[in-house]
């Protein structure tokens, strides 16, 4: 059996060290990473303050990098200036795509229309610039699909919740699908029936750090060196090894994201 501590070259698609939980010793956090078999990170933005705060760390860290975007949760500032301000970002070195982005029903469906509008402009930018998008999901599937669809696919479905049908539709349309803890939850059957559907070269790991703690550290604030247990969760369902599904992750998100020496 392999030991989950000796698995290297994780790259963390999608985590948000810019947030004030990381903010006791954020410099050590991120050390420590590196020294636990790290090699990468995408650090998202969800507004234009944690995009900014996320470019300035890759900026910081040669393994670092970033996107920018308006989270859905936070459509209301998706405004003309606000996305001028994103344009500008994202023309900075190490900045790797537009989002988080896309629809969120679960905690506001009163400002459907506000979040769709977002949604569109945002990916009508990504198009301009010829940038991967990161999809943010949750209880909005039709809505998603059918925005989509409009578009030319490039990107990847973050934290995917959704059932093995629509992961596999998703794949047809061009979409990788980024899997988090989630998978190592034992009330979590609808996301590994989706692994299983996912092929290797369009599964994506993630931490969505500082949420989303794998077993055994569910509960706690969760960091990019902890995939090893969600890589341990696919490599089961897969038939892999650990390190082989780890590997696979990374050169995905080097594929999508146009990052150079993975």
């Amino acid at each position: 059996m392999e030991k989950l501590e000796t698995i290297s070259g994780i790259f963390d698609s999608h985590a948000h060290y810019d947030d004030e939980a990381f903010s006791l010793d954020r410099p050590g956090t991120i050390e420590r990473l590196r020294q636990n078999g790290v090699c990468g990170v995408v650090n998202i933005g969800c507004d234009l303050e944690s995009s900014r705060f996320a470019a300035e760390l890759a900026q910081s860290y040669d393994w670092f990098y970033a996107s920018a975007g308006i989270h859905p949760g936070n459509a209301e500032q998706c405004s003309a200036d606000s996305l001028k301000e994103l344009e500008k970002l994202l023309s900075l070195p190490k900045m790797v795509a537009v989002g988080e982005i896309g629809l969120d029903y679960h905690y506001s469906k009163d400002n459907k229309a506000e979040q769709k509008d977002a949604f569109r402009r945002q990916m009508e930018l990504a198009q301009a610039l010829d940038l991967p998008v990161i999809i943010h999901s949750r209880e909005a599937t039709a809505d998603t699909l059918e925005i989509l669809r409009d578009f030319p696919a490039k990107g990847v479905i973050h934290c995917y919740s959704g059932s093995a049908e629509t992961a596999k539709e998703l794949v047809g349309m061009g979409y990788y699908i980024g899997f988090t803890g989630v998978v190592t939850f034992s009330n979590a059957q609808k996301a590994r029936k989706a692994v299983l559907e996912v092929p290797m070269n369009r599964l994506l790991l993630e931490t969505d750090a500082p949420y989303m703690a794998p077993v055994p550290h569910r509960g706690k604030t969760c960091s990019s060196d902890m995939i090893r247990y969600t890589a341990a969760a696919v490599a089961e369902l897969k038939g892999l090894s650990v390190q082989e599904v780890v590997d696979w992750a990374r050169e995905n998100t080097c594929r999508l994201f146009g990052i150079t020496g993975c």
